[in-house]
């Protein structure tokens, strides 16, 4: 049986146009503020809420009422924007 001819493909090079304009590597790491601002962020939200509950809704702000929950949930919503500015 004969053996078929093997071809050589070119290497494929994206236009110039599309290529991203910084490299992944070239980008600065994030700074230390940052994960351990959102940590904090999570714990504060977490300890926020259960304070709130385990306190009857008496604690940490009596006049907010609910408002408790959107804080607690509003720091580990902002913990999470944090995290996802994390490189």
């Amino acid at each position: 049986m004969p053996k078929s001819q093997v071809r050589k493909k070119k290497v494929y090079t994206p236009p110039t146009d599309v290529r991203p304009t910084t490299a992944a590597s070239s980008r600065k790491p994030s700074p230390v503020w940052l994960p351990i601002t959102a940590v904090a962020l999570i714990v504060a939200g977490i300890g926020w809420l259960v304070v709130y509950y385990l306190s009857e809704q008496q604690y940490p702000v009596m006049a907010w009422g609910y408002w408790n929950l959107a804080v607690g949930f509003g720091a580990m919503v902002a913990s999470l924007a944090l995290l996802s500015r994390w490189r």
